[in-house]
């Protein structure tokens, strides 16, 4: 792993990077079954935030059963600009030291982000899985590149491609009947259609998959208790 992977000098360092990586991305099963624990990743800040502080969680779930066997956070200052399309390099490297507290090592990791579905071929779930070298899965809350190639149901598991320049990145998925769709795309080690698979068998009635939302509640948890001790 090249130093720039993590901590790049400049965007145009950055940019080279997130194409060395997006080079290493294999999106194919790679991922050894029975899968028997499950993790979330998700990123807290607070947004014109002077400190720049931002706070990591990743929380481990037990397969099938889904219950919270392990949760880690870390926080941190940020030194890297704010920028679309390259939050990797704000987010990965405080979750790479959150993810080395963890005694449980995960089967297969559902990032609160882009995996495939990213101008480069680089989101935060591919970046993550890069350097891990492990199993991620995009799961997005908002379109970051592309559009989607037909109409997506209103029911719940209604899915239809994102498409970009001739090829589709991930899919527009419907986790929750009538609630605005999530975009699910490859991140490392795994096929599209298991992406895919994967957060569907996670749901349990919210709109996000139970990894990511228990991530997203233990970021914001970490970033409370932290402004509460100031």
């Amino acid at each position: 792993m090249k130093n720039e992977w993590l901590f790049p000098k400049n965007i145009d360092e950055a940019q080279t990077a997130q194409i060395e990586m997006a080079q290493k991305i294999l999106q194919e099963d790679l991922f050894f079954q029975p899968i028997t624990h499950i993790a979330g990743v998700d990123i807290s800040n607070t947004p014109f935030d002077p400190a720049q502080m931002i706070f990591a969680s990743i929380v481990v779930l037990s397969y099938p059963f889904l219950e919270i066997v392990e949760i880690a956070t870390s926080f941190a200052k940020q030194e890297f600009p704010y920028i679309p399309g390259l939050l990797g390099f704000r987010e990965v490297p405080i979750l790479v030291e959150t993810y080395r507290k963890l005694s449980i090592q995960p089967d297969l990791i559902m990032v609160d982000g882009h995996g495939l579905s990213h101008p480069r071929g680089l989101g935060v779930a591919s970046h993550l899985g890069v350097i891990l070298d492990l199993p991620t899965i995009g799961v997005a809350k908002s379109i970051l590149v592309g559009k989607p190639a037909g109409l997506l149901s209103e029911e719940q598991g209604g899915v239809v491609p994102l498409s970009w320049k001739g090829r589709d990145l991930g899919v527009l998925f419907r986790s929750k009947k009538r609630s605005s769709p999530l975009i699910v795309s490859s991140g490392h080690k795994i096929s599209l259609k298991s992406a895919v698979d994967w957060v569907s068998r996670c749901l349990r009635g919210y709109k996000l998959p139970e990894p990511t939302r228990q991530a997203h509640l233990a970021a914001n948890i970490c970033r409370k208790n932290y402004q509460n001790q100031k």
